[in-house]
């Protein structure tokens, strides 16, 4: 590695361990609530919800499915605003977006709790919990902002748990983040209702949606949610000229059935294009479903090659050691090798002003200067 690149990550280590000295614990601090956007009030003090599909009606003194929006007094309120549980600063790819800004770096956040249910929770110590339950930070999205900055990242990632339910939060930090000039992305499940979407796309340059199958009863069962809102959640991402990446996580058994990949990816090709990156990552046991084993090398690449056999351009697999061909980018026009990765390194990059530098070919994505980042 360049003696640059290890200076870089030394600034990147302490700038998350200053932030840990540096603001107060939320459970320190007397904090006035957060009125939560998107509901409507019904009789006798109760509200609905309208932040995602689930639509919760909510009495008094209660919480609806994601446990961290609270009904009080006929008022409705977020209880993680100012209060992330999980600050890191990661590889952009680690996201993963492998066609947005390769080789930088995602300062990344999250808050407490999630709104569906997926029984392969990879991140169930901070999703399935409540805010008060978090070990959490009181920080202002301003001062998020001036962290980022201060480790050096372009990118301001909100990701971990689901992003959704710390909509306030996340809104007012891409906003401050946008006019310093710094890029936001999202990493999401998708189960976000169409206005309150449509709001935060005017801040975010690009967005990850977990596709979790392609099977309404896989949904309903595995990820306790619906398959259609999402699929909604991806066309209008997609209108809305943010970049998009997809991610589907491949469980053994579940959610792997050639037909079903298939017809996904007939979808996406009609609904958002050949270009959008697709991602097969393999699943590890984890949460409720320790009982399952991780997936198979070999299945994660069966489904590549289907996914380009039915004409997508960009796919990838994920979680596979010592890949190559599954995690690197190829012109699809002269099919010559463009980004090069290891892991989550970028080790060679031949997009230059966002095409192809050996037959000019147009490349879906968002690039920055070419041979930036490089790793050795």
């Amino acid at each position: 590695m360049r003696k640059n690149s290890f200076f870089l990550l030394l600034i990147l280590f302490f700038s998350v361990l200053y932030a840990q000295e540096e603001f107060p614990k939320y459970s320190d601090v007397k904090v006035q609530l957060k009125e939560a956007q998107f509901w409507e009030r019904l009789p006798n003090d109760y509200v609905k919800c309208g932040l995602c599909p689930w639509r919760c009606t909510i009495a008094p003194g209660q919480r609806g499915i994601c446990r961290s929006r609270e009904n009080i007094n006929g008022r409705f309120f977020t209880l993680n605003y100012a209060r992330p549980c999980s600050i890191n600063v990661d590889p952009i790819e680690k996201k993963p977006f492998f066609h947005f800004l390769p080789g930088e770096q995602a300062f990344s956040l999250a808050t407490a709790g999630c709104n569906v249910g997926c029984k392969f929770c990879q991140n169930w110590q901070i999703s399935k919990i409540t805010p008060e339950e978090s070990s959490a930070l009181y920080i202002l999205p301003e001062d998020i902002v001036k962290l980022a900055k201060r480790s050096k990242a372009k990118v301001i990632a909100y990701t971990y748990s689901e992003p959704t339910i710390f909509y306030e939060y996340m809104i007012e930090i891409a906003s401050a983040a946008r006019k310093e000039g710094l890029k936001n992305v999202v990493v999401s499940c998708g189960y976000i209702n169409q206005e309150p979407l449509k709001k935060l796309l005017k801040y975010i340059d690009a967005y990850k949606i977990d596709l979790k199958s392609f099977n309404k009863e896989y949904y309903e069962n595995i990820v306790g949610a619906k398959l259609e809102p999402v699929l909604e959640t991806i066309k209008t991402i997609k209108e809305s000229g943010t970049h998009l990446e997809i991610v589907y996580l491949v469980v053994p058994s579940l959610n792997d059935k050639p037909d079903e990949i298939r017809e996904m990816c007939k979808w996406l090709i009609k609904n958002v294009g050949p270009d959008v990156p697709l991602h097969f990552t393999r699943f590890h046991p984890d949460y409720k479903m320790m009982n399952y084993p991780s997936t198979p090398v070999a299945t994660v690449n069966k489904l590549r090659k289907i996914a380009m056999e039915e004409g997508l351009n960009y796919v990838f697999v994920g979680n596979v050691p010592f890949s190559q061909e599954g995690e690197n980018t190829y012109c699809s026009k002269c099919k010559k090798l463009l980004i090069q990765r290891r892991g989550f390194w970028v080790t060679q990059n031949n997009i230059k002003e966002g095409k192809c530098k050996f037959c000019g070919h147009k490349i879906y994505g968002v690039w920055g200067k070419e041979n930036a980042n490089l790793r050795k």
